[in-house]
């Protein structure tokens, strides 16, 4: 007999979304999560803005308050902390799935404490898996000399740690953006570097004017058209459209080129990948993949389309996943 009916992987919404799901349903469960609860959004800029209005970022029926019209990270953290207590959902948190194991129609997760505590956690085995990792762990990479470099970094916070250096953004979606705008207003020198021919339409609506607005009155420095081909200590060097290399100064690089998931432990499950579009195998309708009792719930069914499911969407694959294990 497994010890638990549902073992979650990923304390973000959609992994919260599903332990209330299994909460509603008398399923006995448990959100492995190896950072903090809802990890991903506490890496987010600290004076992060919210796209959606929080009506979009609500589980398990609970409404999320703000002060303005769109929610805060600082908001939006204390949302899921109390839902998570609401709820008495199970955690382990700080604690790192390092191996599942099918046996006898069950699954069995070997785990490891990621923070200093005594001991190792047992192994446990659970009737059904839901994987809900998400991508914000896996940074694309440029794939170019220098990017390992310690000062290079997939991941923003905020400014003051960058002021009296010149920073490079590489990218120009909404983070990228956003990032480029608060050091300008910081007062640190910044550096906008992107391939395109401009920024992408997809950015936040009061965000994307601003920063072709800075871009356009020449109080931030952009190179569009253009990629970043070696990084070094104190310069970079870049080769715009026509193929011609130069370099800049510099002392620092946000490579903000957005994420993807991974996808080693389910594919070692048997979980098959579509090559084209690096998405598994799902089941749109109980998010089950090809592989019978596992399942993938929020971002880590995106495949290299990252930009079709949020926490909007992601947050309802629990109610898909927790029908279809009730009905069976």
């Amino acid at each position: 007999m497994p010890d638990i009916d549902v073992a979650i992987i990923g304390g973000g919404p959609s992994g919260l979304a599903t332990a209330i799901e299994c909460t509603k349903r008398g399923l006995s469960h448990v959100v492995i999560e190896k950072g903090s609860l809802v990890d991903g959004i506490r890496r987010f800029p600290t004076n992060m803005v919210f796209f959606t209005t929080p009506e979009l970022l609500e589980i398990g029926e609970l409404p999320l308050t703000c002060v303005r019209e769109k929610p805060t990270r600082l908001e939006a953290l204390k949302y899921y902390r109390r839902a998570a207590e609401y709820y008495g959902l199970p955690l382990k948190l700080y604690e790192k799935v390092d191996a599942v194991e099918r046996i006898s129609g069950c699954m069995k997760l070997v785990t490891s404490y990621q923070r200093d505590r005594e001991g190792t956690p047992e192994p446990f085995t659970a009737r059904k898996l839901v994987v809900a990792t998400g991508y914000y762990d896996h940074p694309n990479p440029l794939g170019i000399p220098g990017e390992e470099l310690p000062k290079v970094s997939h991941y923003y916070t905020e400014a003051h740690a960058y002021y009296g250096l010149d920073v490079a953004v590489i990218g120009a979606g909404n983070s990228a953006a956003e990032t480029v705008l608060d050091l300008y207003r910081s007062g640190v020198k910044v550096r906008l570097i992107h391939r395109g021919a401009d920024v992408s339409t997809h950015i936040k609506y009061w965000v994307r004017p601003d920063i072709k607005n800075r871009i356009s009155r020449g109080e931030v420095e952009a190179h569009l058209e253009t990629e970043v081909v070696e990084i070094s200590k104190d310069r970079l060097k870049l080769k715009d459209k026509s193929g011609k290399l130069f370099e800049i100064p510099n002392d620092a690089v946000l490579a903000l080129t957005g994420y993807h998931p991974d996808y080693s432990m389910v594919e070692s499950l048997g979980v098959e990948i579509d090559k084209a579009t690096g998405k598994p195998m799902t089941d749109p309708e109980t998010c089950e993949t090809n592989v019978s009792g596992l399942y993938l719930a929020g971002g880590v069914s995106a495949g290299r389309e990252t930009n079709k499911i949020f926490i909007e969407n992601g947050r309802f694959h629990g109610q898909k996943i927790v029908e279809h294990l009730a009905s069976g």
